[in-house]
């Protein structure tokens, strides 16, 4: 009777040692499946605002200027899908990635609004975009 114990119990442990990492693959899987679709919205509303904000632009009749006015809301969008990145991604690869988006363009965008504010008040006009790239209110 002791042997038939032990036997069991050695079967059971090997039962939960062999099912413990397919376990962990389905509530991954699930863990990974409930952040991608909270994720999702607030990432399409990332860009939902930057193409407001760049489709409510008009042109400044410069090139330059007009590049650095869409460039504004383009690289805000970008910080604040990293930002989404780093609440719900796993892939540290990707988490890094994302911690750096969001370095290299708050440094762009602060080069940006300096080489804009430098062109004076014609390079973004009134009911344009602002220098931080949000619509003005009209």
């Amino acid at each position: 009777m002791n042997k038939c114990v032990r036997r069991f119990a050695i079967l059971l442990i090997l039962t939960f040692v062999a099912v413990s990492p397919a376990l962990q693959v389905v509530i991954h899987a699930q863990t990974d499946k409930a952040n991608a679709e909270l994720a999702w919205p607030e990432l399409m509303s990332c860009m939902e605002k930057m193409h407001v904000a760049m489709a409510s632009a008009e042109s400044s009749g410069s090139s330059d200027a007009d590049f650095v006015r869409l460039m504004l809301p383009h690289h805000q969008a970008a910080i604040d899908m990293a930002k989404i990145q780093l609440l719900f991604g796993k892939d540290p690869q990707m988490r890094r990635l994302a911690q750096e988006i969001i370095t290299d363009q708050q440094s762009e965008m602060e080069l940006l609004q300096v080489w804009l504010k430098r062109q004076g008040p014609d390079a973004h006009k009134t009911g344009q975009v602002s220098p931080s790239g949000i619509p003005k209110e009209r």
